[in-house]
Parts: C-alpha cells; structure tokens; sequence
C-alpha cells in the first residue's frame, strides 16, 4: 500500500480522499492556497504545504508546486481528485517522470480520452456504441461538410474535439447555418482549448445523460458498478444525479457495462473511469469518458457497497482489482444533490461566511461536505460547497428521504440552491422518472 500521498485538490473531494486514505493507514499532505488554510482537510492531514496565491493558475493548476511539495515531504503519490489538474495528461505524465505514483490511469489514456474524435474511434473499436457522426475531425472543405450533414441527418451538433464541461458545442439545424457554425466552433475551440480540431454528431433532441461506473487495474480485470442518470442538468451542468437509472433494465446494463469493461482491459486502461451516453429509445450511445473519479460517485457506492476512492488507491498501489463483477450487487436506489453557494433562481455566486450551519440526518443520509459554521466561501472557485445523498430500499423512499434531509439541513450567512432541489423533488416529472436532459432548462426557463 502506499505510504504518504498527496491530495492535489481542494473542498469535499480533498476531504473525501482524505477519509479513504486514513482508513487505509495511509499518511496524507494537503497541498491548498493561500485562500484555503482554513479548509478541514488542511487541518486534519498529517502535513500541508502551501502552492501558491488564491488564483487556480497560480496554485492547484501549478505543477511545479505540487511536484516541488511531494519532494519535500517525501510523499510516494499524487491523487489529482476531479476538476483541476485531473485529466491533464502531461501534468500525469511530469509526476510519473519525477518518480511518484499518479493515482489514476496513464498519460496515454488521458490523452486518448481527453480527444474526443480518436476516444469515439477507440470506442467504436471496442463495439461500444456511438452516435452517429463524422467519424473524425472535420477537414476545410465545404462540399464534404455538407454531404456528412446531409447523410448523418439534421439537427447535428459540431463540437471540439478537446472541448469538456459543456463547452465548445453548437446545435445547426439547417444547411444555411452549418459551415458558419463549423468556423464559430473552430474558432472558439482554438482560443479555448488550444485545438481546433472539431467533428459532427447527429443531435438527439431528447435523450438522457446516463453513465457507467468502471474500475480496471490496468492488468487485464475490470469491472463495472452500475449506471447513474445524470439527465437533471442546467447549461450542461449536473444538478441531480440518481443511480441506478430508472428505465434501464438488467439486461441493457449487462449488455452495455460488458461493452465498457472489455474498452477498459483493450486499452489497459488504470483506476476508476466513466463512460458517458446518451440514452434515447432504449438505445445508448457514447459521447465521452471521463478518466477520474465523477463528482457524483457516492451514489454508486451507496448502491454496491463499494468504496470507489480506496478501490483507486488500492489500484495505485499495483494491487489487481479486488472485485469480481459476480460479486457486484446492485440494491436500492440513491439520489445525490449538489449544493452550490449561489442563488437559487439567478445562479449568481454567493460566497462569503457560513454564519450556521447544520447538517440533516436520519436513515440513509449521507453529505459530504467540507464546510462549517465560521467557514468562508472564497470565491475564487467552483461554488459547490456539499452534496447532500439519499439512499432507500427503492426509488420512492430514496426520493422522501431526499425530501426530509432537504428540509432538515440548515446553511446561513450565504445564499444555496437548495430550494431549487426542493423544488425538483417535488416535481412530477422528476418523480415519474427518465426527465431528459433538456427538462429542467426548459422548466426553468433557460
């Protein structure tokens, strides 16, 4: 097992990786900015360097620091948690190159993942299902645009091929508009990204966003836990999650997770990793694979029993997966809200103090959280600050638990989403199930 890592993140997930690592008698050094000294996981660590000013450039995007302080402390890996530097290959391949252990799959992944066209090709060769597309970037020549337009089939999407989070994709729903669009998102993805590189899909108008939980020690075993509907979204952004996804039978979950992990043991792919669909009609078809740990992962573990962040040390350590897929069981229902510090109807930022703060409870209640009563929500970084899951015995019971903790927790001084959460629990739509992703912006009038 390893023996000192070093969190190369902030706010819950530090704190989740935190946890995960004492539990295994693993020695932890908190890394944080000048903004962050008073986060809990830099509190509780066995040691904590400071990288840096408040700005993310200057401290969790600055890979020298990082590096520079799991030299100092004599650290043996890095755990990049989600968001940052979590699936920039080139910051994975400098802690490889300076001798420490990445807890996460290979540079090579990355990169492969990270670029949308050759993932969609490496997944069309595992016999993972794809929207259909162009197949590759998209060349200069207007006459080809607009024959692949026309074959794949109006609305289509043109997106970047390094784009990620929502960005770096635009609707055409007519040849009149295509090849403007296509120069808007190259430009966009060049000034962006730093590659313009851009490819088209056919649009589905009303799907679903529904993904698979892998874990793969990168030595031939993989296994995968389940799918998670993540459909509750606004401007791209996940705002509810639930797993196991309503609509989808066992037998679609062993066709397609099977699909997934042969991807994984084919790519010889290391650690946890998602694969991303989009369901409509029954059908699933990739869009990408996230190559971390998913802000959403403890509704998977509340439903298998597994522990996704010590599966990735354990990983990391060279250890083989540890799981059979027989012995995965998936028993009752979990939904997860992100709790953001901002305004429940305009979504504008609200840091500042947390005067009060009080967390729910009751059977089946799980946040996690990494703020307090005196804490201050700095903001220079995403506003999540907590998410709040429920888990039941089924569907209806995970959704009034929700309920309750919702009505239970108590967050003051600043301005949460939380009656937004509220207000979608109760929502018919959301309680009858299989919402696609474009419900919520069209209920809330985006």
């Amino acid at each position: 097992m390893l023996d000192k890592v070093v969190i190369a993140n902030r706010g819950e997930i530090a704190l989740r990786i935190l946890r995960a690592c004492r539990e295994l008698g693993i020695k932890t050094v908190a890394v944080h900015s000048e903004a962050d000294r008073d986060l809990k996981h830099v509190r509780l660590a066995d040691e904590s360097v400071c990288i840096g000013p408040a700005p993310s450039d200057q401290s969790y995007l600055n890979v020298p620091a990082i590096i520079s302080a799991a030299e100092l402390t004599d650290a043996v890996a890095i755990h990049p948690g989600y968001g940052f530097l979590s699936e920039n290959a080139d910051f994975a391949e400098r802690v490889e190159d300076s001798g420490f252990v990445f807890i996460g799959p290979s540079p090579e992944a990355i990169r492969i993942m990270g670029d949308k066209v050759e993932a969609i090709r490496t997944m069309k060769q595992a016999g993972v299902p794809c929207v259909p597309g162009s197949g590759g970037p998209l060349g200069g020549d207007a006459d080809t645009n607009m024959k692949l337009a026309a074959d794949i089939g109006y609305p289509i999407i043109i997106k970047a091929a390094g784009g990620g989070g929502g960005r770096g994709m635009r609707v055409v729903h007519s040849e009149a508009t295509l090849l403007n669009s296509i120069a808007l998102t190259k430009q966009e993805a060049g000034s962006t990204f730093g590659n313009d590189m851009v490819y088209m899909e056919k649009y589905l108008e009303r799907p679903r966003h529904v993904e698979f939980q892998l874990l793969s020690d990168g030595q031939g075993n993989a296994i995968h836990l389940g799918e998670r509907d993540c459909s509750m979204q606004r401007r791209h952004q996940k705002v509810v999650e639930e797993a196991p996804a309503p609509g989808v039978t066992e037998r679609m979950r062993k066709k397609i997770g099977q699909r997934c992990i042969d991807a994984c043991i084919k790519m010889k792919y290391r650690g946890a990793g998602t694969f991303e669909f989009l369901f409509q009609d029954n059908e699933f078809y990739f869009i990408e694979m996230n190559t971390r740990v998913q802000v959403e992962h403890p509704i998977t573990e509340m439903i298998t029993s597994v522990d996704i962040v010590k599966e990735q040390l354990h990983i990391a350590s060279g250890e083989k997966l540890r799981y059979k897929q027989s012995e995965i069981e998936i028993r009752g229902h979990a939904i997860e809200c992100r709790i953001n510090a901002e305004d429940a109807k305009t979504f504008i930022p609200s840091p500042g103090m947390i005067e009060r703060y009080h967390p729910p409870g009751g059977p089946g209640i799980r946040i996690d959280t990494h703020i307090y009563g005196g804490y201050t929500v700095p903001p220079y970084y995403d506003s999540m600050i907590g998410k709040l899951i429920a888990y039941g015995c089924d569907r209806e019971v995970a959704i009034a638990r929700m309920e309750g903790a919702l009505s239970e927790i108590d967050i003051s001084g600043i301005n949460t989403n939380i009656d937004l959460h509220r207000e979608i629990m109760a929502d018919s739509t959301f309680r009858a199930g299989g919402a696609n992703i474009h419900y919520l912006e069209k209920k809330l009038g985006l």
